[in-house]
């Protein structure tokens, strides 16, 4: 595991941005809101719902959390309820682990998802595999949550996306979100969900501002684990993505709308279960697929994706065959000129689709 130092221009550029943001957040609207703070208030919000929620991690209390997801939640809460850890993700994770199979819900925060691969016995073994083999008598309450994907400068061992490791096992729930919506609501869905959860965010968008709906800004705002949202409306093509790819596939489409192609766009927010449904629908309406992701391509989302369409109903629907978009096949380069070749850029999804839908 890399020392925290390793992330520490990170967080400090993270902080002068959140503190930009956030001022600009209060003049331009009241309805505005990063990632970092819908995170930060559902986690308060549920914990003053439920006296069984506790927050665990690295920094997570007296420092606010590594990128100030926790801002508060120590001196509102307490030692008892926001609780620092040492360096040692199996030793606190096991700890998390322990006290949900005892009747309390933990979320238990990493400084980056790469870090939880020091705690994956605890995460698998564990957490995912105890209702099973306990035949339903132990659930296993608790939240996995951090960054996770691509960040900035940071290179190989802090930048890998980890959606299709944890999306692979059975006895995990794996949430992907996008926006502020996704987050706040979600993460309430994780902390009141029975199974373990894995919550994969995304740090290059914790500073970034999205509207919240009055619905969004209400304490009982809770969206349904399992269920992909349409993010834009078309008709020529659909295209599915996760987490910041959402992004990169919305600036796509709107470039394609000026050129008369309507793509419509899906963000999956949870990847385990899987909205196939959403998909197929879609595909049965566009007869046209791309999958978008800043993972790699082996045995990745948009693999799994393609697959289910394959051996099903609505393989006929396709005019072309389906095409997966997704980070280079090599650990992350910490240049930058080459990191940036290593993602999935709105200029790739746009020439894709021009090429499924034989337009110049």
């Amino acid at each position: 595991m890399a020392p925290i130092k390793a992330t520490s221009l990170l967080n400090l550029a993270g902080k002068a941005l959140h503190r930009r943001q956030f001022s600009v957040s209060k003049i331009a609207s009241a309805k505005q809101m990063t990632v970092r703070d819908a995170l930060n208030s559902a986690l308060d919000e549920e914990m003053t719902r439920d006296e069984r929620v506790f927050i665990i991690g690295e920094e997570v209390a007296q420092y606010d959390g590594a990128y100030k997801v926790t801002r508060g939640l120590w001196k509102k809460y307490g030692d008892k309820r926001v609780i620092d850890t040492p360096i040692t993700e199996m030793g606190f994770t096991g700890i998390a682990v322990g006290a949900a199979m005892a009747g309390l819900r933990p979320v238990c925060e990493y400084m980056t998802f790469n870090f939880a691969m020091q705690a994956i016995d605890q995460i698998i073994n564990s957490a995912g595999k105890t209702f099973y083999m306990s035949a339903g008598r132990v659930n296993v309450p608790i939240v996995f949550r951090g960054p996770n994907g691509a960040a900035a400068g940071v290179g190989a061992q802090h930048s890998q996306c980890y959606g299709a490791w944890y999306a692979h096992c059975p006895g995990l729930k794996v949430i992907s979100p996008y926006n502020s919506e996704d987050c706040k609501g979600l993460l309430k869905a994780a902390i009141r969900d029975p199974d373990p959860v894995v919550f994969l965010e995304n740090e290059i968008l914790y500073g970034v501002q999205y509207p919240m709906s009055d619905q969004a800004l209400s304490n009982d705002f809770v969206l349904p684990i399992g269920k992909a949202k349409i993010e834009r409306p078309g008709k020529h093509i659909t295209i599915v993505a996760h987490s910041r790819a959402v992004e990169t596939s919305l600036q796509a489409a709107n470039e394609l709308s000026s050129k008369g192609i309507e793509a419509e766009v899906i963000n999956l927010r949870s990847l385990r279960p899987l909205d196939i449904n959403t998909i197929t629908a879609s595909v049965a309406k566009t007869n046209h697929l791309i999958t978008v992701e800043q993972g790699w391509p082996s045995a990745g989302i948009g693999a799994e994706i393609l697959a289910r369409i394959m051996e099903s109903e609505a393989f006929f629907h396709l005019d072309q065959p389906a095409i997966r978009l997704t980070g280079v096949d090599t650990p992350m380069p910490y240049t930058k000129s080459l990191e940036m070749a290593a993602l999935p850029v709105p200029k790739d999804v746009v020439e894709m689709t021009k090429k499924l839908l034989k337009v110049k």
